[in-house]
Formats: structure tokens, C-alpha cells, sequence
């Protein structure tokens, strides 16, 4: 057996590590989100398509896909994502552009998905992953020059802006959204000083303002989301009946497979709108309880990269901080959607939510974290190892 394998399965073994924690939740959420997709999905998939577990079929083929995944990626070396951060970063572009032409497909206005035969590619989440990988190598290259000076700093939100201006022309401002946060708190992370990121969140904050306020139908989103109840019938439908839900629910809900908001009444029940279910269906404390499983995921998360900067792994570290930040802003952002703390956006909560395309990314986020702490536990075994000759 090799010393990794050993590593990792000693890891295994010890309660409360950050390998196993972050095993626990996600597989913990992947169950939660198979369950609650069976019960938000029935009526309307036997309605649409014949069968109640038209749904349910297929997300288990998305986990049993994503798992492979996951395990595929948590064997690869950290080292290979270090090396493949320009072709990384060409993927990431080429899929963009790509969903652009005819070959892209759109649905409700949008263009994000590139049909591949039996499934949708959603090309953002590729991005996303892609543009944090080289990111993370830029830091881990150019520290002292991203640390030391205003060109280092702006020199990958160039790069960023690019992939920022074809999300939104898609359009996909919710990923843009993740995107764009996700890689300044990687370079706050990496220690970069607060000041020098003053002016380039006043100006992301100006674009974001005026993406809304020159698009009509996001102009009309924030006017809902702010007084849901004045158009409920059509530009606040969707938070005035998630709102409902979690009415509904009370403290412990109305239990599993009871909810009425789901008949129809709350779209997009089994995607972006499934907490909600969940909040009808387990009322309060079970909607906080899976809170507190994506808090104790993302602190997982953010542990193991602390963990791995201790240990002078800086690009694992970077890498670690920015796939826990895509996660944990995709739930903070969907959550917020359902409860009515955000406007609406299109984004599903991770490994929950129905889809193959955000399952498999939120899949590699976790195969990537799981072979960061593998990598550490090695390398602080081996040192070990050689104190004790």
C-alpha cells in the first residue's frame, strides 16, 4: 500500500477530521437532495413525462455519475491543476464562446447550456472551476508581485472581466456574481491588504447597478424582490409563493411529501426554489438544520485550506479557498433567493438541488478539497517520518 493510501485511510479513521467531516456533509447533502427532489418532483414529472420518478432516475444517475467524479478527481494531483492553469484558463473561454453560437441551447431566454446527447453541459460551472484554477496559479506565481504592486493586483481581473462580460451576455449574472466574489476573497485570502480592494468593488458594485438598472427584466426581479406582494401574480410569483412554503412549514413542517406549494403552485420546485420545500415540508428546524450542514461544509472547506497555507502548500491553499468560496456563495445566494433576503436568481443550491451540471462541479469542489487534505496529511507524515530517523 502507498504512503498516500495509508494516509488516507488513517484520516478516515480519526472522528471530526477535516477529511471526514467533509465526507459526512456532502454525502449527507447528496442524500438530502435525492430525497426531497422525490418529493418536490412526482406530480409534476408523472403529469409531464408519465412516470412520478422520472426525476428521482436521473439524479441518481447524476450521484452515481458525480460520485465516480469526485473520486476521479480527488486521485488526480493537485500538481496537475498547477500545471494545467493556461489550458485551464482556454477551456474556460472556449466553452463561453462556444454556448454563444447555434451550438448553445437556450431555455427561458437564457443561453447556458451545450446539449451533449442525453444531458445539458451548463457551461458556467466549467468556467467557474477553470478561472479559479489558474487564479489560484497566478497567486501562488506572481505573490510578490500581486502583493507588492497595483499592476500584479489587476492583471487577472483583466482576465476576469473577459469571463465576467460573456457570462452576462449569456445571460448568467448569478455566476458572474459567484465568480467575481469567489476570486477576490481567494486573493483577499492570499493576503493581499483591504485597501487595494476599495476601488474595485466600488466599480464591480457600479456595474452590477447598472446591469440591473438597463435591463429591464432585473430591474423589474429587484422591484419584486423588495415589495413581492404588490405583483404577486407575476413578477413576484416565485418568492411570494416560496415565502408560502415557508409559512406553511412553521417550526417542524408539514412532513415529507406533504407540501401543497409543490403542486404546481411554486416553480422550479425541485431546482432553485427545493429549499423552500424543504422548509415547507421540515419547517424551521429543518431548514436550519441544513444550514448548518453547509456552514459546517464551508468551515470544512476553509479549514483545510488554512491547513495546507500552514503547511507552505500555497497554490492548494489558494485552490481550497476558492472552491469552499463558489460553494458556500451558491448556497448563501440560493438560500437567500427562497427566503427573500436576495433577489431572484437562477442558481441551484449545491449538491441538493435537481441538475447533472451543478451536481458534477459541486462533485469535483469536493474531490478537489478531499485530495488538498490527502496531499497535507502526506506531507506531514512524511515529515514526520523523517524526524523520527
Amino acid at each position: 500500500m502507498t504512503s498516500l493510501a495509508m494516509t488516507t485511510r488513517q484520516a478516515l479513521r480519526n472522528p471530526f477530521q477535516p477529511l471526514q467531516m467533509l465526507l459526512l456533509c456532502s454525502g449527507t447533502l447528496m442524500v438530502i437532495g435525492t430525497i426531497m427532489i422525490a418529493s418536490a418532483s412526482m406530480d409534476m414529472a408523472a403529469q409531464t413525462y408519465g412516470s412520478p420518478f422520472y426525476f428521482v432516475y436521473r439524479q441518481l444517475a447524476y450521484v452515481a455519475i458525480g460520485l465516480v467524479i469526485a473520486l476521479g478527481v480527488a486521485n488526480l494531483p493537485i500538481a496537475w491543476w498547477q500545471r494545467s492553469g493556461w489550458l485551464l484558463m482556454g477551456v474556460a473561454f472556449a466553452s463561453l464562446i462556444l454556448v454563444l453560437t447555434p451550438l448553445g441551447r437556450s431555455v427561458n431566454g437564457s443561453t447556458r447550456w451545450i446539449p451533449m446527447g442525453l444531458f445539458n453541459v451548463q457551461v458556467s460551472e466549467i468556467a467557474k472551476l477553470c478561472l479559479i484554477a489558474y487564479l489560484a496559479g497566478y497567486v501562488d506565481r506572481r505573490r510578490d508581485e500581486l502583493l507588492g504592486s497595483w499592476q500584479g493586483f489587476l492583471k487577472p481581473f483583466i482576465i476576469l472581466g473577459a469571463a465576467a462580460t460573456l457570462l452576462v451576455v449569456e445571460p448568467d449574472f448569478g455566476a458572474t456574481v459567484v465568480l467575481m466574489t469567489s476570486a477576490l476573497g481567494m486573493i483577499f485570502l492570499s493576503g493581499v491588504r483591504l485597501t487595494r480592494f476599495l476601488p474595485l468593488i466600488v466599480a464591480c458594485v457600479a456595474v452590477g447597478v447598472a446591469l440591473v438598472v438597463f435591463q429591464p427584466y432585473r430591474l423589474k426581479r429587484v422591484v419584486a424582490y423588495l415589495d413581492p406582494w404588490k405583483d404577486q401574480f407575476d413578477t413576484g410569483y416565485q418568492l411570494t409563493q416560496s415565502l408560502i412554503a415557508f409559512g406553511r412549514g412553521h417550526w417542524f413542517g408539514v412532513g415529507l411529501g406533504n407540501s401543497v406549494q409543490k403542486l404546481f403552485y411554486l416553480p422550479e420546485a425541485h431546482t432553485d426554489f427545493i429549499f423552500a420545500i424543504i422548509g415547507e415540508e421540515f419547517g424551521l428546524v429543518g431548514a436550519l438544520a441544513v444550514l448548518a450542514i453547509y456552514a459546517l461544509l464551508f468551515w470544512t472547506g476553509m479549514r483545510i485550506g488554512r491547513n495546507a497555507e500552514r503547511a507552505g502548500m500555497l497554490f492548494a491553499a489558494c485552490f481550497a479557498y476558492g472552491v469552499t468560496l463558489i460553494l458556500g456563495l451558491q448556497a448563501f445566494i440560493n438560500m437567500g433567493v427562497s427566503t427573500g433576503l436576495l433577489p431572484t436568481k437562477g442558481l441551484t443550491l449545491p449538491l441538493v438541488s435537481y441538475g447533472g451540471s451543478s451536481l458534477a462541479a459541486s462533485c469535483v469542489c469536493i474531490g478537489i478539497l478531499a485530495r488538498v487534505e490527502i496531499e497535507r496529511l502526506d506531507l506531514v507524515s512524511q515529515e514526520e517520518g523523517r524526524r523520527g530517523r
